[in-house]
């Protein structure tokens, strides 16, 4: 699988699980997670085989389960826009009513501000932590 350049640019690739890589966003702001299925040539959900559909919803929902418990999170945003990045992708971004844009959408209101080495462990950790039995392996 070829992934998009502008997610290759903004994110940080850490594991991955049957059917799709798991992406961090480099951005502090929020945990922000972004599923990315290894499958060429996608844009929509509908695209994908019968059974590649049923895997990611699967996916998706053992990501947003893990992504609450892990951050205790208010509310879970997940979204497959594909307005500037064509790729199919799907978003799941932890939301707290305490954070700085809450309860309006995140895109585009803050500039990134990305992880530094230490920030990235612990949030790594604190995923893998909740996650790891589900896991291809950790990147």
């Amino acid at each position: 699988m070829n992934l998009d350049s502008q997610l290759e640019q903004d994110c940080i690739i850490i594991a991955r699980f049957n059917l799709c890589h798991i992406l961090l966003m480099n951005d502090t702001n929020y945990p922000w997670f972004i599923l990315v299925p290894e499958r060429d040539n996608i844009q929509e959900i509908h695209q994908l085989r019968t059974a590649d559909q049923v895997q990611l919803i699967h996916e998706s929902s053992r990501i947003a389960k893990t992504l609450t418990a892990a951050f205790n999170a208010d509310k879970l945003n997940i979204a497959a826009l594909g307005n500037v990045v064509p790729q199919l992708h799907i978003h799941h971004v932890v939301r707290y009513q305490s954070d700085p844009t809450w309860p309006e959408p995140v895109w585009g209101k803050l500039p990134a501000r990305p992880y530094s080495e230490p920030q990235l462990s612990t949030v790594i950790a604190k995923f893998k932590s909740y996650l790891s039995k589900d896991i291809e392996y950790f990147v």
